[in-house]
């Protein structure tokens, strides 16, 4: 998994840990963090993506 993959999954877990513990305290400041959570799970998703098509690729160049 490409190092800003695991970044963007660091960060989403502790949005979403920061957005529960806001909620429980009864801030709706938790609504920035599941935004927040959203956003860096999507660059998650994006750069695992990335790295998958960017390995096919080079294997499909060094095999044809």
């Amino acid at each position: 998994m490409p190092r800003l993959a695991v970044f963007a999954v660091v960060l989403c877990v502790l949005a979403t840990a920061a957005a529960v513990v806001s909620f429980v305290e009864g801030s709706l400041l938790g609504i920035v963090w599941v935004l927040m959570a959203g956003i860096t799970s999507n660059m998650a998703w994006f750069y695992v993506r990335k790295a998958k098509i960017e390995k096919a690729a080079a294997a499909d160049r060094t095999a044809g």
